[in-house]
């Protein structure tokens, strides 16, 4: 397929130089398949066709669940069978399968009942539409008319170039032709206008026009690309100025850090060093004023404790008088 495509579009290319000077190629494409949709003729038949096909499967089915049924007989019957009357019935089962093979490849195979009748359902639709596309391709002059449904994979087609339409009314044209039961029914069929009028000078104003269009627009692509990328080159620069400040700011940002910590630094130093010496030159002053101190509040305890003392011993020498009161008092 691929390699008929290439052979194709090469030979389109090869001629379209050649004619150059001249005029365009001129291609059109057909859909087989949306043409043979709005075939009321091709419809029914498929419809019959399909009937048929539903029959035949119906038939093959039934033939193979009576073969499955006699094997599973079989089976449950073996127990009470001879030998040759197990092999005669799986002979006949044999035999029977192969009949339902046989049909099988009879109605569905290659050289089949349902590719024959598909072939001849299509034959007469197909030289109907060939028949249409030689009439309209030489009275238009048209170059080469492509099957869009065929291999020759389209990947884009435009649907001024569609001939589909054309075709179909052409085969509708010849159906009505053939069924008419009176002349005035086929003369209106044969002076039913099959193919438009060719104004080439109108397609060459259109071709025209169509290429100014089609310029127009890939300038205006173009221009519309062009301020597209102008808008992100500047996008990126302004990004690249924005990161290049921010990356400028940081940096004085920490080398003023920097600088802070090491001053912080060299301040801490010193105030360590004179925080050490006034630590021990305090340490010294406490312990000299310590010393008077403990002297100062040993010799006050002392004076208290000989004070207490004293006070006692006054205390106890009062006492001890007016005991002798006491005693004296109650004798007399």
């Amino acid at each position: 397929m691929k390699t008929n495509v290439l052979f194709l579009l090469t030979l389109v290319f090869m001629i379209s130089l050649s004619s150059k000077a001249q005029r365009g190629v001129r291609i059109a494409y057909i859909d087989t398949e949306y043409i043979l949709e709005k075939v009321p003729e091709y419809q029914e038949a498929t419809s019959q066709l399909d009937q048929k096909v539903q029959k035949w499967k119906s038939e093959i089915e039934e033939r193979l669940a009576q073969i499955e049924q006699k094997r599973k007989d079989l089976s449950n019957e073996k127990a009470i069978l001879t030998r040759e009357l197990i092999e005669e019935r799986e002979e006949d089962i044999a035999f029977e399968e192969k009949e339902i093979l046989d049909y099988q490849q009879k109605r569905f195979g290659p050289n089949g009942d349902l590719m024959i009748q598909k072939k001849q359902l299509m034959q007469p639709i197909q030289d109907q539409i060939f028949a249409a596309v030689q009439d309209i391709a030489a009275t238009k002059r048209y170059d080469f008319v492509f099957d869009k449904s065929s291999d020759a994979v389209m990947l884009f087609s435009a649907k001024r170039f569609d001939l589909s339409e054309q075709i179909l009314r052409s085969i509708t044209r010849s159906s009505k032709r053939e069924q008419a039961q009176t002349k005035a029914e086929r003369k209106a069929a044969e002076e039913e206008e099959l193919v438009p009028e060719i104004n080439e000078e109108l397609e060459a104003r259109e071709k025209a026009l169509e290429e100014k269009k089609t310029e127009r627009e890939s300038a205006i692509e173009k221009r519309r690309q062009e301020i597209l990328a102008n808008r992100e080159a500047k996008k990126l620069e302004a990004d690249a100025r924005r990161k290049k400040i921010l990356e400028d700011r940081a940096k004085a940002k920490q080398a003023k850090l920097d600088a802070r910590n090491k001053t912080s630094e060299a301040l801490e130093s010193e105030t360590k060093k004179d925080s050490t010496a006034t630590s021990d030159k305090t340490t010294e002053t406490k312990s000299r004023a310590q010393l008077i101190e403990e002297s100062r509040q040993k010799k006050l305890a002392e004076r208290e404790a000989r004070k207490k003392e004293l006070e006692a011993r006054k205390k106890k020498i009062l006492e001890d008088r007016q005991k002798a009161k006491d005693s004296i008092n109650n004798n007399n």
